[in-house]
């Protein structure tokens, strides 16, 4: 059995965060891969399973003239099921109006957090820009 041996960090990467301090946001809040789905046909080694992807988005006013502010967002991207089903639904009517029951997943939002960004606008007024922060993805019926 060998040893284990911790490696620290390229250099490369250190200069990258401190260069980057967004980056290093992006690697705070997502400490824990939001991946709460349970999917037996899709493991943790899928790389385009349904989970939570960090971006960064610059908030501006439309109308008003305000200044801008970069945000760190996220959003759920990703496969859940590899195959949907229809079941045909059993009816005692001589019309069926909805002949099947379809079942397929929807990569979605699991959890979320209200958050609120103040623009400076010219005049000395602030105006709130509120967003929803994504917590976590799952893998949930499509509606």
């Amino acid at each position: 059995m060998k040893p284990f041996i911790s490696v620290p960090p390229p250099s490369w990467l250190l200069l990258v965060l401190m260069c980057c301090p967004l980056l290093g946001m992006v690697e705070a809040a997502g400490g824990k891969k939001a991946n709460d789905n349970d999917n037996p046909h899709l493991g943790d080694s899928d790389p385009e399973r349904c989970m939570r992807h960090h971006f960064v988005e610059t908030i501006t006013h439309p109308i008003y003239k305000c200044n801008s502010k970069m945000v760190l967002l996220a959003r759920c991207e990703g496969h859940c099921s590899r195959s949907t089903r229809s079941d045909p639904l059993i009816s005692f009517s001589s019309v069926l109006k909805q002949p099947f029951k379809s079942t397929c997943s929807c990569c979605r939002p699991h959890s979320s957090k209200l958050k609120a960004v103040r623009l400076r606008c010219s005049g000395g007024t602030r105006i709130t820009a509120t967003y929803r922060y994504i917590l976590a993805c799952n893998c949930e019926e499509c509606s």
